[in-house]
C-alpha cells in the first residue's frame, strides 16, 4: 500500500486525518439524492464516502458509494458476468451472443436472425419502446405493482400510456373513465367523444372549441393545472382555492417559499405575484430594503462553502444573495449555487409548474408527483 504523507490517508492519500467541516455539513455533502449517506454502503468522512470494502475487493465505488459491482456476481460460477460480460455500477454489459441478468444465457441464433425477429412491420426494433433479447422483445417500463406493463404486444407496439391524459400516468383512469383503452387507443362509450372521451356528445362547443376556451393565454389547457370539460376548467388540486382563474391561470403556490411561508410573512400573494409591504423586496419578499448590518457581517453570510461571494453569480444585501439579473432567472440557491435550468420539463414546462424547482430538483406541491411534477396521484380526501 502507499505510504501517505502525514496527515492523509486512504489508498490514493485522498483522505484529511483532521477534518476543518463541521460534522452536520459533511454528512450533507455525502447524501445522495435521496437523502441517504453513503447509500448506507460506506461511512462519511470529512464530506467524503469511504466505501465497506474489504481489503482487496474494490467492489463498492462511487462518489455515494452507490456502485456495488456484487451485483453482477454469477452465484453459481462465482464469476462477474459469469465470464461474459463486463460490470459497471452493477450492471452487466453482456458479450455478443449472451444475455441474461448476469450474461448467464446464450443465444443460439445469429444478430441479425434475432434482429429479423424483433423488427415490427415498420422496421422499428421493438418500436423503439424495448430491447431486443435473443429475437424476442422486453418492453420497457412496467406499471409500478411489477403486473402489467404500460408497454406491450408482441414489437412493444402498444403503450396505454396513451390513453391517459396530461395530469397522469398512474392513477387515473383510462380514457377519461368514459372509454376503454385497447393498444394505446381509446374507444369510448355512447355519448362520448375525443382522443381520450373527454368531450361529451352534448356539449354545444366543438372539442376544438372547448380546448380554445380552457387555454385563454396559455399554451396548454386549463394552464396545465385542470382538466377541461366543455370549456370549464376544474382546477387541480380539488378543493385547493391557491390555483383559481377562469383557465386556472392563478397559482398562488408560487408565492411560498421552500418553508410554505407566503411572500415571507411581508406581503400578500395575488395571482401567483408577491406584492411587497413597505421596505421590503423580492420575489418572495424576502430582502429587507434598508440594512443595519455591517458590510462585514453582510460579506461574511453570502460566503460560499468555497469562499466566494455569491458563488459570484449575484450581488449581496443584508446577508443574503440576490442572484443573476433578471434574464438569468434559472440562477437560485442561498449563495446562488444552483441552476433551475437543470430541474425536468414537461410539455416544455419546468416542473409542469406543479412543484418548485429546487437547486436542479423538482419539490412537486401536494398531489403532484414525477420528476417534472407532471402525474397527478390526488390527494387523500378530496
Amino acid at each position: 500500500s502507499l505510504c501517505c504523507t502525514q496527515g492523509w490517508f486512504g489508498d490514493a492519500c485522498q483522505y484529511p486525518k483532521t477534518c476543518a467541516i463541521p460534522k452536520k455539513k459533511s454528512n450533507e455533502m455525502c447524501q445522495d439524492l435521496q437523502g441517504v449517506i453513503c447509500s448506507n454502503a460506506g461511512t462519511c468522512h470529512c464530506g467524503r464516502c469511504i466505501c465497506d470494502n474489504s481489503e482487496d475487493a474494490k467492489l463498492i465505488y462511487g462518489k455515494f458509494c452507490e456502485c456495488d459491482d456484487r451485483e453482477c456476481i454469477d452465484d453459481e460460477t462465482g464469476e462477474i458476468c459469469g465470464g461474459h460480460g463486463k460490470c459497471y455500477c452493477g450492471n452487466c454489459y453482456c458479450a455478443p451472443g449472451w444475455h441474461g441478468d448476469k450474461c448467464e444465457f446464450q443465444c443460439d441464433i445469429t444478430p441479425r436472425e434475432s434482429k429479423r425477429r424483433c423488427s415490427s412491420p415498420d422496421g422499428k426494433i421493438c418500436s423503439n419502446r424495448g430491447n431486443c433479447i435473443c429475437g424476442e422483445c422486453i418492453c420497457y417500463d412496467l406499471d409500478p405493482s411489477g403486473d402489467y406493463g404500460d408497454i406491450h404486444g408482441l414489437f412493444c407496439e402498444c403503450d396505454e400510456r396513451n390513453c391517459l391524459s396530461l395530469y397522469d400516468r398512474y392513477a387515473d383512469e383510462f380514457c377519461s373513465g368514459h372509454g376503454q383503452c385497447n393498444c394505446g387507443k381509446c374507444t369510448c362509450k355512447v355519448g362520448w367523444t375525443g382522443k381520450m372521451c373527454e368531450h361529451p356528445v352534448s356539449c354545444p362547443l366543438s372539442l376544438k372549441g372547448s380546448f380554445k376556451k380552457c387555454k385563454g393565454n396559455s399554451d396548454l389547457p386549463c394552464s396545465g393545472r385542470g382538466k377541461c370539460q366543455c370549456g370549464q376548467c376544474t382546477c387541480f388540486p380539488p378543493g385547493d382555492t391557491r390555483v383559481y382563474g377562469k383557465t386556472c391561470e392563478c397559482d398562488n403556490r408560487q408565492c411560498e417559499d421552500s418553508e410554505g411561508n407566503f411572500c415571507g410573512g411581508h406581503g400578500i400573494c395575488s395571482c401567483d405575484r408577491c406584492i411587497c409591504e413597505d421596505g421590503w423586496f423580492g420575489k418572495h419578499c424576502q430582502h429587507v430594503r434598508v440594512c443595519n448590518m455591517t458590510t462585514e457581517m453582510s460579506r461574511s453570510l453570502c460566503e460560499s462553502f468555497e469562499g466566494t461571494t455569491c458563488s459570484e453569480k449575484g450581488s449581496c444585501h443584508c446577508g443574503k444573495c440576490i442572484c443573476g439579473s433578471p434574464q438569468q432567472w434559472y440562477i437560485s440557491g442561498e449563495f446562488c449555487e444552483c441552476d433551475d435550468r437543470e430541474c425536468d420539463k414537461h410539455e416544455g414546462l419546468i416542473c409542469t409548474e406543479n412543484g418548485v424547482c429546487n437547486c436542479g430538483n423538482c419539490d412537486c406541491w401536494d398531489g403532484w408527483t414525477g420528476s417534472a411534477c407532471e402525474i397527478w396521484i390526488g390527494l387523500e380526501g378530496f
